[in-house]
Order: C-alpha cells, then sequence, then structure tokens
C-alpha cells in the first residue's frame, strides 16, 4: 500500500491571523533576501510574529511591472494592535532596508486591514507623503536610497497554523533530499507556507524551564535514546526526525499542501516512516487525522 510507512496518528490546527504581502524590488536577488529575511524566526509560540515565503512572481504578475515575492505573516492572538507591532518590525528591519523595494496588500477577502502609517510610514520622521500609484493608495517613506513605498493598508485574514507531520529518516542524506522536495510541494500550493523550513526541533508544551516557552520533546531526540530506555518513543533504525510545518490561509488548501509533501517524499530513500506532532489534542483547536488527509 502507498502509504504503509504512515502512522495512523493526527496534528492539531491552531487558529490564527496572517497577513499575506507582496514584496516587489529591482532584481530576484533583493527580492529573495527581503521576502526570507523578513519571514525569519519563527515566533508564534512566544507571542510574536512568525512568517513563510509562499512562493515567488515575475515580473508580469506583480503590481508594478518587477520580480516579486509572496510572503505571510501569522499572529496566534485577536490582539491586531500587538500583530500591528510585531509585524512592523519585519517591515522596518527587514523590506525598508533593502533598495527599491515596495510592499503590496495581497490578502485575498481580507476580514478587515490594519494600517501601515503609524509603525511603517513613520519611519519618515514625518516627512512621508501617500501617492496613488499602481491603482492603490501607496505611503512613500523617504530614504537615502530612495524611496521606499508600501500600501496603505494591509489585509489580515483568520486561517490554520500548526499543521504538522514528521518523516522520520535513517540518514542525514534523507534528511535534506526529502526536506528540499517537501518544502518546494508546499510552496507550489497557494495560500500556503512553511515557516520553520526543514525543522529539527520538536517541542513540547510542559517544560523545565517555562520563561522560555516550549522545549525539546525529550521523547523523541535520537541522541537521548539509549539514556531514556524505555520511555523513549523513537523507533528502531530511526536517527533523525525533521518536523515540517505548514500554516494555511484555509483548510482546503493545509490539506492540499500536506498531502503533495507526504506524497513528494514517501518514497525517498532513507525515509522510513512518517508520523506527526500533537499535544494528545489538548491544544489545537482542530484536530486532523494523517491518513483521513492522504
Amino acid at each position: 500500500m502507498k502509504y504503509d510507512k504512515v502512522e495512523n496518528t493526527f496534528f492539531e490546527g491552531f487558529k490564527g491571523n496572517y497577513v499575506r504581502a507582496l514584496i516587489t524590488g529591482p532584481n530576484k536577488e533583493i527580492v529573495k533576501q527581503a521576502a526570507y529575511d523578513s519571514t525569519s524566526t519563527p515566533g508564534a509560540v512566544i507571542g510574536r510574529v512568525e512568517g513563510g515565503v509562499e512562493g515567488f512572481l515575475e515580473k508580469n504578475k506583480t503590481p508594478d511591472g518587477r520580480y516579486g515575492a509572496v510572503v505571510q505573516y501569522w499572529f496566534g492572538s485577536d490582539d491586531l494592535e500587538k500583530f500591528e507591532l510585531e509585524l512592523s518590525y519585519r517591515i522596518r528591519q527587514d523590506i525598508l532596508v533593502k533598495p527599491f523595494t515596495r510592499v503590496f496588500n495581497y490578502t485575498q477577502n481580507p476580514q478587515g486591514f490594519i494600517g501601515m502609517e503609524k509603525q511603517v510610514g513613520n519611519c519618515g520622521d514625518g516627512f512621508e507623503w501617500k501617492i496613488n500609484k499602481f491603482n492603490r493608495t501607496m505611503i512613500n517613506v523617504p530614504i537615502a536610497v530612495p524611496d521606499f513605498q508600501i500600501e496603505e493598508k494591509l489585509g489580515y485574514g483568520e486561517g490554520i497554523m500548526g499543521a504538522n507531520f514528521w518523516y522520520m529518516c535513517d540518514s542525514e542524506e534523507a534528511v535534506l533530499k526529502a526536506g528540499k522536495i517537501a518544502i518546494n510541494e508546499i510552496m507550489a500550493v497557494e495560500g500556503t507556507c512553511a515557516p520553520f523550513g526543514i525543522c529539527s526541533a520538536a517541542s513540547k508544551p510542559e517544560t523545565n524551564y517555562p520563561w522560555i516557552g516550549p522545549s525539546t520533546n525529550h521523547y523523541y531526540c535520537p541522541s537521548l535514546k539509549e539514556n531514556l530506555g524505555e520511555v523513549s518513543k523513537v523507533p528502531g533504525g530511526i536517527n533523525y526526525i525533521p518536523e515540517i510545518v505548514i500554516n494555511a490561509v484555509d483548510e482546503d488548501s493545509m490539506k492540499k499542501a500536506v498531502k503533495s509533501a507526504i506524497d513528494g517524499i514517501i518514497d525517498v530513500e532513507g525515509v522510513l516512516s512518517i508520523s506527526a506532532g500533537n499535544f494528545e489534542g489538548k491544544l489545537g483547536d482542530k484536530i486532523y487525522n494523517l491518513l483521513d488527509i492522504l
């Protein structure tokens, strides 16, 4: 059977708010750097923003006819004022500072909008102004390599965070090869992103050090298997347990991304089993069985 490697287990989905944005720039290198810089450091579990690169666009697909990157920024709370502040750090420190970049709203059918003037536009120290360009209202922020422009408002919506699966491997080569395939499959699904990329650190909510947030899920650490003995949950022959986390704008997109990614890696040599991380159904808003999705 095709899915014999897949365990009959589940993951939990969490409600989250997202902003979907489009970064454009003069060349692919600048756009790629701005996209990955601004979506790095996944931080939803510690009350910060986390993000992911959804995909890249050619010049004929963007409002200003330049190279583009579709990015997502996620926040696990309904505190939109806090979301606005945390998002502004990503924009100000990671996009505005890249030469000749612009940011456009890319959220379809938004539930509402987050204004960009207070936390981003005011980087112009009061000298910023608004322009009507590309059939949108843009804030022009004067900077030394003139100028940074961002759409006046970015739309937000409600989606699913925390979908995941583990692919258990016997070799480092399998970790990297299968991980690359999985990420590419996810990026091919509109509305989804993998904020951690190939994640090497499965976590658990209970911890001896609560001030740092979630800590290592020691039951699944291969290096602890001998010390833990029968308590260890690492299967025989497994030396690596990487995780892929998926955020998605809706349930259908999430399920499509999970299925596409697993289908893409299930026959990769060295991938011996596929499972998922969960918290016994105690934390997530919804529960999804892997086999039901496949």
